[in-house]
This record gives C-alpha cells, sequence and structure tokens, in this order.
C-alpha cells in the first residue's frame, strides 16, 4: 500500500518511513497519525547521551533513559518496530561541543537548530534512506507544500507551538524526504487527545523545555565546567568598572540577570548587557535603549529552496519565540543583509536569523554583526 506523503498532495508517495520518537507527546502522535494514513512506519529513538540518566529533570532536558522506555512502549502500542539508534558521538561532536565553542568565542548559538541541522535531517536522514526508508517523520509542528516542483516549508496552524524557526536549517532535499504530521493540528490539547484516545502513556506528559544537556537550566554554570573560569571585569560604555564576572562567554547581548553590579545606575535603571568582548575578557552594560539594532549582517546562508539574491521585503526572526520583524532583506552572494523597518533588542552575534516571504520559511543564516 503507497500511502501520500501529508501536505504535499499528489506530488511524492512513500512506503517506508522512519518516525523519529523523543518519548514525547508529540512524536508519538505523529507516529500514531503515520500508521493510521497507511505508511509502513519504524518507530526511532535517538541516543544522544553517554549519560542519558542526567537529560532530564521533571520536564527540563530530554533524551533520558525514561524517554526511550515511553517510546518504545508508545511503539507497542501502535505496533510497530522500534529501535534505538546511537547518534552520541555525533551529538557531542556537532552540538555539545560546538555549544562551548560559539560561547567561548564570544556568540550565542542555539543548540536545537544545530541538532536539527546536523543530527536529526543529516545524520538521521542519510542512514534511513542507507537502510532503504524513503523519509523521516518527526513531531515538529511545521508543514510542507508542493509548489512549481519544490517543497516549502511553511509555519504550522497552531501558532504558538510553531517550530518552523528551528527548522530553518533544512535544505530542499531534506524537505523532500521529510513529513511533519503535526503540521495542520490547530492546538496541543488536540494533540493530547489523540493520544489520550488511543491509550498512550505519554498523553498527559508534560512538553520538554530549556537546552536538552542543560537540564538544571544553568546555562552559565554548564560553561564553567566546560571552558574554566577567567575573571574580567564589567564595565559601562565609558570603560568604568561597575563589577567582575568568571568568564566573559557566560553572558549574552540583552541579559539583564545575575550580572551582580555593585551599584545601580545613575538614574536606577536597570543594565543590559550591551556587548560581550571575549579579547579583553570584558562584558559590557547599558540601559536598555542602547541594545537596539536596525541592521543585521548574517553568514553561511541555508535556502530552503533555490538562494534569493534579489532584494526582497519580508519577516526576520532571530529567537524561536520572539516575534517576527518586517524587514528589507538582501543576499550579496556570502552575507544576508537585513534592514529591520523598526529597531529591535538583545540580537546576539551568534544566533540563527530565520527569514520568511509571509508563513513560507526562505532561509537562514548566523547572524555575525549588528548595528
Amino acid at each position: 500500500m503507497r500511502a501520500r506523503l501529508g501536505g504535499i498532495s499528489g506530488y511524492l508517495y512513500w512506503v517506508r518511513v522512519i518516525a523519529a520518537m523523543s518519548g514525547g507527546v508529540d512524536s508519538a502522535v505523529a507516529a500514531a497519525r503515520l500508521v493510521a494514513a497507511g505508511y509502513e512506519v519504524t518507530g526511532v529513538h535517538l541516543a544522544l547521551s553517554k549519560n542519558p540518566e542526567r537529560y532530564r529533570c521533571g520536564s527540563r532536558g530530554c533524551c533520558s533513559v525514561e524517554d526511550s522506555f515511553d517510546a518504545r512502549r508508545t511503539a507497542d502500542v501502535l505496533g510497530i518496530p522500534f529501535y534505538i539508534w546511537d547518534l552520541s558521538d555525533e551529538f557531542e561532536r556537532d552540538v555539545v561541543r560546538d555549544f562551548a565553542a560559539e560561547y567561548a568565542a564570544g556568540r550565542t548559538p542555539n543548540p536545537c537548530l544545530r541538532c536539527n541541522e546536523k543530527i536529526k535531517f543529516a545524520a538521521v536522514l542519510e542512514r534511513a534512506r542507507a537502510l532503504g526508508f524513503d523519509a523521516i517523520a518527526t513531531g515538529h509542528y511545521a508543514r510542507t507544500r508542493e509548489n512549481g516542483g519544490q517543497v516549502e516549508l511553511l509555519r504550522s496552524n497552531e501558532s504558538v507551538k510553531d517550530q518552523s524557526y528551528v527548522l530553518g536549517v533544512m535544505n530542499q532535499d531534506q524537505l523532500r524526504h521529510s513529513i511533519f504530521p503535526l503540521g495542520e493540528v490547530c492546538a496541543k490539547a488536540q494533540v493530547r487527545a489523540e493520544a489520550k484516545a488511543l491509550k498512550l502513556s505519554v498523553a498527559n506528559k508534560p512538553d520538554s523545555y530549556d537546552i536538552c544537556f542543560i537540564p538544571d537550566g544553568d546555562t552559565a554554570g554548564y560553561l564553567r565546567q566546560s571552558i574554566g573560569t577567567r575573571p574580567g571585569e564589567i564595565t559601562d560604555e565609558s570603560g568604568e568598572r561597575l563589577g567582575t564576572h568568571q568568564g566573559a562567554f557566560q553572558y549574552t547581548v540583552g541579559q539583564r540577570k545575575g550580572l551582580r553590579l555593585g551599584s545601580p545606575a545613575g538614574n536606577g535603571a536597570p543594565r543590559y548587557v550591551l556587548r560581550v568582548d571575549v579579547a579583553s575578557n570584558t562584558v559590557v552594560v547599558g540601559p536598555k535603549e542602547r541594545l537596539a539594532v536596525k541592521e543585521i549582517a548574517a553568514v553561511k546562508p541555508t535556502w530552503t529552496q533555490d538562494a534569493v539574491c534579489d532584494t526582497w521585503h519580508g519577516l526576520a526572526q532571530w529567537r524561536a519565540h520572539c516575534a517576527p520583524q518586517s524587514a528589507q532583506i538582501s543576499f550579496d552572494g556570502e552575507k544576508l543583509h537585513i534592514i529591520l523597518d523598526a529597531p529591535a533588542l538583545g540580537i546576539a552575534p551568534g544566533q540563527s536569523v530565520v527569514c520568511y516571504d509571509g508563513e513560507r520559511v526562505v532561509g537562514s543564516a548566523t547572524i555575525s554583526a549588528t548595528r
């Protein structure tokens, strides 16, 4: 039996699909929908840590032994084969070490995008196709559709849970072999209701959040342990010393908490991190209005379809849950140049900026500088 690829009516037909099962309710229902649609589904849980028991604290983190058990129980209920793929070496190299290296260089990375880029839609898809599978499916909230012979990546109908931002690193070949069964869902409650109706044990399991390999949420502590300490100064823009720190790499542009300054600003207003200078090991702070950015330069672009070399007016988004901003966007063959219609706050080098044309993801790049 050939099943129609959801969201791309009349375009591609698949038989054998790998369902990436994290152990959460979203991936469980995604797999269940594939089974119901007639796909030949095999469930796969990714073992990404050498010490998986430390990767969950309640609803924080993921990739724990508990999660692998939950994924296996779901596969048993659905009656599909289930395997665990050990990608811990690749995850350590391409995500965890990259995360620490980026912070050490004074940049603010997004490990979820890096995981999607290097692990889920690269290493996993490559292995799946080598084993004779036609596509992989995940529980991400995003949509795809065929248009003019290419596959477009679109925002989810569930605006609160939309995850198209973290999928902005996908290229056309990856999109052609990926399925997002939850893209048309309009509310997370619908997913939980489906899981409950199927008697899946994860129906009420809380969503995971924070960085999976930092389940206690203490990013600064994790970086101190990974990189070490390097005491330095916190100054204002004039260079006046206001306090000290244990490593400039622990701070990011826009940060307010954890500065531990000895005295407040003269007007009593809070101070924010304006710049992180790793070379001089200095953190520069100032008032909120000094965070305003109008122009963004970004490098290493990835296009979901063909590269867009013309100047165009679209939307730019630099965090998973921030509101997209209208902007003029151009590409000179090496860098993306983005001029925002209105200034925005707290944009840091190292963050990924994802560009949209309406609801369609055009591409993504890594922010190298702002002005």
